[in-house]
């Protein structure tokens, strides 16, 4: 199983590429998506989504993992953050993608073994797991964490007992979505 970790972000975009063979995971690749910082924030998303879009068609990944938001004491840099987030579940599911979300402390949990782990924690465990050469920038580092969370997730679960596994649905089984406006008061 192939999977591509996000590490969203209007500035910087993390991604990470692992695959897992059995109890086996490798590195695939990893890397930064920039947009032009002193672009507006609509042509920086359309920039990311492209390179979003370049990355899933390169990489073939089977599932895509995105981190969550965390709680942020400036709402505005939520707010982006979200749109990123947002342009990231796009890109996966117009790829028809399964997705999945992880908090930054699950990944934090299980990478490093605390949820109150530094960034420079996470980049070093990272560059162990992976037997990487050099230590990886901070955003692609976080994105290797949330594909390697992912992938030993999956590990586990195969290492159960038949039958137990993660449920999805069938494919060819869309649900259906439901969108009520009302008007604003």
């Amino acid at each position: 199983m192939r999977i591509l970790g996000i590490d969203p972000g209007s500035l910087v975009t993390g991604y990470g590429v692992v695959e897992r063979r059995g109890a086996e995971v490798r590195h695939v690749a990893h890397g930064t998506l920039r947009p032009e910082r002193s672009a507006p924030l609509a042509p920086r998303l359309a920039r990311l989504h492209a390179a979003l879009v370049e990355v899933i068609a390169a990489q073939g990944p089977d599932l895509v993992v995105v981190e969550q938001v965390f709680v942020a004491a400036n709402a505005r840099a939520a707010l982006v953050l979200g749109q990123a987030r947002g342009v990231a579940l796009a890109a996966a599911a117009a790829a028809g993608l399964p997705v999945e979300e992880l908090t930054p402390q699950q990944v934090k949990r299980a990478v490093v073994g605390t949820g109150a782990a530094e960034k420079v924690q996470v980049q070093r465990m990272v560059q162990r797991l992976l037997a990487l050469a050099a230590l990886p920038a901070q955003d692609a580092a976080d994105a290797l964490a949330i594909a390697l969370c992912r992938a030993h997730e999956s590990a586990l679960v195969s290492a159960r007992a038949p039958g137990w596994g993660v449920r999805r649905p069938a494919r060819g089984r869309a649900r259906a979505a439901r969108f009520v406006l009302r008007r604003a008061p």
